[in-house]
């Protein structure tokens, strides 16, 4: 099984100014490397990694492509710049002209404007990462959905995959309006989503069962051909580690055949990231 781990993080705390993550989450207050990770990889069979933004800075951005250039296993970087901007398009074709550099990730949970997604003032950027073969993560909570079901409407020609399933409410062991706005978006070809960063949304005493309802839905919804893992480390490590997630995913898909969980381990993330 070629196995890929669709999402993952590097960082630096003296770059960063105060930016997340804060002194008080211990476990992922430190620098984190390519040195960290790469262990975890070769002790679980994983070929090669996702390398996703956690800071909306070009030179951020830069350091990530950085890091890839000099890392084998770095197989595409999702980095960030600014959609709004009136010079967006162009920034794009820049950073589309390095070969690591796959898709862009907006920081949408962060951001007071739970409609920002589907501003119109977005479409010429939005439409150069289209021409240009970026996917676009989407990094959203629950409320996001429907103004991220009015974007992917608009731009069917832009692959989109939802980070972290949409962070469910796993830990009130609710679904709100979660479960029906993920159907709805999960009925568009363009749509994927991240089988990851669902640990850090349960109890900390979680166990499999408490995820189960959560993977279920989004395994019906978008099928194995749109589901893609991915470990969210170093940030799992708030929640039990990379270990615990892996087996904890291995359980949840355990039910279905090889060629399923192949996809879903590996081969969307090939085909979505175009790394084939």
């Amino acid at each position: 099984m070629m196995r890929i781990d669709a999402h993952q993080h590097f960082w630096q705390l003296a770059t960063r100014a105060g930016a997340w993550p804060p002194p008080s989450l211990a476990a992922i207050h430190r620098d984190f490397a390519p040195r960290d990770l790469a262990p975890l990889l070769a002790r679980h069979g994983i070929a090669g990694t996702v390398l996703v933004q956690s800071l909306p800075s070009e030179a951020d951005t830069a350091w990530l492509l950085a890091l890839a250039e000099g890392s084998a296993f770095i197989r595409a970087v999702v980095g960030w710049t600014d959609l709004l901007a009136p010079d967006a398009p162009a920034r794009i074709a820049r950073l589309a002209a390095q070969p690591r550099l796959k898709g862009l990730r907006p920081m949408l949970q962060d951001l007071a404007d739970e409609g920002w997604i589907a501003d119109a003032a977005l479409a010429p950027a939005l439409a150069a990462m289209a021409s240009h073969g970026l996917r676009l993560d989407a990094l959203v909570l629950p409320r996001h959905l429907p103004a991220l079901l009015q974007c992917a409407r608009a731009h069917p020609a832009l692959d989109i995959v939802i980070d972290h399933a949409a962070k469910p409410p796993i830990a009130a062991a609710a679904f709100g309006a979660w479960r029906e706005d993920m159907a709805q978006l999960a009925a568009l070809p363009n749509v994927y989503c991240k089988l990851s960063g669902m640990v850090t949304e349960a109890t900390a005493a979680w166990n499999v069962d408490d995820l189960r309802p959560y993977v279920s839905h989004v395994l019906d919804a978008f099928g194995s051909e749109r589901v893609i893992w991915g470990s969210d480390w170093p940030v799992v490590d708030l929640a039990g580690g990379y270990d615990a997630w892996l087996a904890a995913s291995e359980a949840l898909l355990a039910h279905l055949p090889l060629a399923e969980r192949e996809r879903i381990f590996g081969l969307n993330a090939l085909h979505f990231y175009a790394l084939e």
